[in-house]
């Protein structure tokens, strides 16, 4: 364990993600704009996947405040080692690593099944007793094989029994766009998701208002589509290694 607190960020390296922090706010601005949205409606979630600690810690002087990882076990050596920031699980979990990733994340994005929300349920009961756990659910709402997630009647039937659950917060819904040749191609995907939410809260008012969707190559458009949550990396942090 290290002795005291961190090092200092490099002011070089806050510069440079404060900058790209910047731009991609404008982008998300420009593209409320254009729907006539409020941008302070519009959560980045800077998804920090293979970012070493010390980058992230500047990212926080930068000016985020929400940072996203895919897998528990690599957020569980990063977390301690960078104070502040509220985290959000966006990767698949597995529920062998639950009641871990119930004790280090804010919010878990991407609860794709009701066995997992049940699973959830139960070792947040016992985590964090009095206190609701924010989840949203993972929608595969292009029916995609090579996805995870409810498929939208699946959705419909499981809502109400997730509501239900005592020690969740089904706060909305996310998806993961389709693979596309423009960010345009993906349209159909996050407004599909988008009217599903619609749908599904007439009937259950319970769900929350929340859809996370959109990526560095697609957040434009999803926010056009009514994203609140966009998880940014690339656009953010650079190319990850290609082998990552």
């Amino acid at each position: 364990m290290r002795a005291g607190p961190p090092p200092a960020p490099d002011p070089l390296e806050v510069a440079r993600l404060a900058e790209a922090r910047t731009a991609v706010l404008l982008r998300i601005a420009a593209a409320c704009a254009r729907t006539g949205r409020d941008p302070r409606a519009v959560t980045l979630v800077a998804v920090s996947k293979t970012v070493p600690p010390e980058r992230l810690r500047a990212a926080v002087a930068a000016g985020h405040d929400v940072l996203g990882e895919n897998r528990v076990q690599e957020a569980a050596a990063k977390i301690p080692e960078v104070p502040g920031p509220r985290w959000h699980l966006v990767g698949p979990l597995q529920a062998n690593k639950a009641r871990r990733a119930v004790e280090l994340f804010d919010v878990l994005e991407a609860v794709d099944s009701a066995e997992l929300a049940r699973r959830l349920d139960r070792v947040a009961g016992e985590v964090r007793p009095g206190r609701r756990l924010p989840v949203l659910l993972e929608v595969n709402i292009d029916a995609d094989p090579a996805k995870a997630g409810f498929l939208a009647d699946a959705a419909r039937a499981a809502l109400a029994g997730l509501l239900d659950l005592p020690n969740l917060d089904v706060r909305g819904l996310m998806t993961i766009g389709r693979l596309a040749a423009t960010a345009e191609d993906a349209r159909r995907t996050f407004a599909a998701l988008r009217a599903l939410a619609a749908d599904l809260r007439r009937a259950h008012p319970r769900l929350g208002p929340d859809l996370s969707m959109g990526m560095t190559d697609d957040f434009e458009v999803a926010v056009e589509e009514g994203a609140t949550i966009v998880r940014v990396g690339r656009a953010l942090f650079g190319e990850r290694p290609a082998a990552l």
